[in-house]
């Protein structure tokens, strides 16, 4: 046996000797000697309050020794056992934030001059509204791969995300196609297209768009409700039907996806099924608005209802 496994043998023992458990050996940072206890102790844990202490315990120790294996086996388990806890779910949401900028680190200092860090770097610079200097990290990663997929693609998205300018509509979809040469199945690309086609009033363009989009991705709801939207505006009412009732299927809970079903219904003299859209609309619309104010109130604090 190692001298590193005697010292740590040794101190384990004496923390047990000591009477010291592992959640105090956690917390007073300790984590080395800890984290194997609480591993042990979370496995034989009954109560609720022991086994989330341990856990977060446990995640806490992993990130502070850059143990990041354990640190995800304890919040796998943690979300698991208490799904939708909020103390939980704030646990994760730092965690993971914290996986991503050490990740990003990494990156910079071991391939400081590689696309990936370009493409990083667009992407921050995109999140913060900076639109011609992310544009120009896209640019900075074509020149290093021009066949790259998905660039052409965040570069069109990036341009219909800034303010508009005249050739907006034209040099976003110039982008696009030059994506579909690369990754023909981008079923991103193919919506896009479809909705600026929609909004030039090109309605058979914008079904062709959203058909592909359909095809290449059968769970992409929106391109359901748009390739129904254009069926409906090229008066293909009774074509529309079947996109629309996916849709419903695939986002009950989206009034839009009822609404658009609806209106497909009437028009094909289907009166008692379109009421019954619509009445799951106005639902949907009260949920949805009811689930907004829940979460306006939490976070201004003001006392439940």
């Amino acid at each position: 046996m190692s001298l590193v496994k005697l010292l740590l043998v040794g101190a384990l023992a004496a923390a047990m000797a000591a009477g010291e458990s592992s959640q105090h050996l956690a917390e007073s940072g300790h984590c080395r000697e800890a984290l194997p206890l609480l591993k042990a102790d979370l496995a034989k844990a009954t109560a609720a309050d022991a086994q989330k202490r341990l856990g977060v315990d446990g995640v806490r120790c992993g990130m502070t020794l850059n143990n990041m294996d354990a640190a995800l086996d304890f919040l796998r388990g943690l979300n698991k056992r208490f799904p939708g806890d909020a103390e939980v779910l704030f646990l994760s949401v730092h965690v993971f934030s914290d996986l991503s900028i050490r990740a990003s680190q990494k990156l910079m200092l071991s391939a400081p001059s590689s696309y990936q860090v370009h493409e990083l770097n667009a992407e921050a610079l995109e999140t913060q509204g900076k639109w011609s200097e992310a544009e120009a990290e896209y640019r900075e990663v074509l020149k290093k791969d021009p066949q790259l997929p998905g660039i052409h693609y965040r570069i069109a998205r990036l341009l219909l995300s800034a303010p508009p300018a005249a050739t907006t509509k034209a040099d976003a979809s110039r982008e696009l196609e030059e994506e579909l040469k690369i990754e023909p199945n981008n079923a991103g690309a193919e919506y896009v297209l479809g909705e600026l086609s929609r909004q030039d009033g090109k309605d058979q363009a914008a079904i062709d768009h959203f058909g592909r989009a359909t095809k290449l991705d059968a769970g992409f709801v929106d391109a359901f409700i748009g390739l129904g939207a254009a069926l409906l505006a090229g008066d293909r009412a009774a074509d529309a039907i079947q996109p629309l009732e996916t849709a419903v299927k695939l986002d009950p809970a989206n009034p839009a996806t009822h609404f658009n079903l609806a209106t497909a219904y009437a028009r094909n003299g289907r009166k008692e099924e379109a009421a019954r859209e619509f009445n799951l609309q106005k639902q949907a619309t009260e949920k949805l608005q009811q689930t907004k104010q829940q979460v306006r109130e939490g976070i201004a604090g003001a006392p439940p209802q």
